[in-house]
């Protein structure tokens, strides 16, 4: 139920300001219960709206870091967008952020002529030291996974696997930075597995024809929020573990398949700082589908590190958009 609740947050917020405004043209003393109710939610707020007027202060020789985060739906490989161009728009969208690492999630790559992903990428960027680890692999020659480049040499490789089977991965990555070492994190956490069916009701929920069909395309959609939360659950543990555990300033990056609000993103923000909510400007939404006021993607770092000019790609290059910020390491 918690997870419910935590979706749904974006939604009760709006309708909250909306009442708000309402109560203020009527001036109806009820202004004061959506008043309330959206102080009571603050630090969710803040999670998923910012207005950072101004710009954070460098600290003095510090390190910057150009970080990338993107969940690349195995760089349209089904043509999902309907835009065959859509790959080399992503390539195109790395070479304009010259970032010195870079994060991706559902990441594909084949020795196929022209979805050799891995091969490209090492071809037009600078972050060409690589940490690649694949969870299916077909034909011998197809490989999906996960992926982080890096501009700084690489000392250190580690995969942090779920017990269970699953598609969903985390590795962490350890970069000597100048004089310095840090931890990468890149995790894509468990999905709720949404069907065909399930997007089509909730895009339209009035379309099924009698009540009976309504209640199950319901029942159907909790169950998969609710298995979908208590995987995530299970994911979250341990590698919120393996963080504090880190001997390195850490950076963590990744589709958390959960908003602000939820337990993954508590858990795992725990003694971080969130680049959107220190840099960012307007609404955090990250997901480029059906609910496209979630935010689900993030930029955590250490308390070591300053961030600035983050900002969220609004491109369709997937059902997620990139999210870039500079990460400036104290020195």
């Amino acid at each position: 139920m918690a997870s419910l609740v935590a979706l749904a947050f974006p939604g009760l917020l709006l309708v909250n300001l909306l009442f708000i405004l309402y109560w203020l043209l009527v001036k109806s003393r009820a202004l004061f219960i959506s008043v309330f109710a959206v102080l009571v939610g603050f630090d969710n707020l803040r999670t998923q709206i910012q207005l950072n007027l101004f710009e954070n202060e460098i600290p003095a020789q510090a390190q910057k870091l150009r970080v990338l985060s993107f969940n690349a739906r195995l760089f349209d490989l089904y043509e999902w967008t309907g835009n065959p161009k859509t790959r080399d728009k992503i390539f195109k969208m790395v070479q304009d952020e010259t970032p010195t690492i870079l994060c991706f999630q559902e990441f594909y790559t084949s020795a196929k002529p022209g979805r050799n992903n891995l091969d490209t990428l090492l071809h037009l960027q600078k972050a060409t030291n690589h940490h690649v680890a694949y969870t299916e692999t077909l034909r011998g020659s197809d490989h999906w996974g996960i992926a982080t480049f890096s501009a700084y040499p690489i000392v250190k490789r580690g995969n942090i696997m779920f017990h269970e089977e699953t598609n969903n991965l985390c590795i962490f990555t350890d970069l000597k930075v100048g004089q310095d070492t840090i931890r990468v994190y890149n995790v894509h956490f468990q999905s709720n597995r949404f069907k065909r069916e399930d997007y089509e009701f909730l895009g339209n929920p009035n379309a099924k024809p009698s009540n009976d069909e309504k209640l199950t395309a319901s029942r159907n959609i909790i169950k998969r929020l609710q298995v979908g939360a208590v995987k995530r659950a299970t994911q979250v543990k341990v590698v919120s573990e393996h963080i504090e555990s880190s001997p390195y300033p850490v950076i963590v990056c990744g589709d958390f398949n959960d908003p602000p609000a939820s337990y993954t993103y508590n858990k795992i923000s725990k003694n971080l700082n969130d680049a959107f909510v220190e840099s960012g400007w307007g609404l955090g939404n990250t997901y480029n589908g059906l609910f496209s006021v979630l935010r689900i993607d993030y930029l955590l770092h250490d308390k070591n590190m300053v961030g600035s000019g983050y900002k969220t790609i609004r491109q369709n290059l997937s059902d997620h958009y990139a999210i870039v910020s500079d990460l400036w390491l104290r020195k």
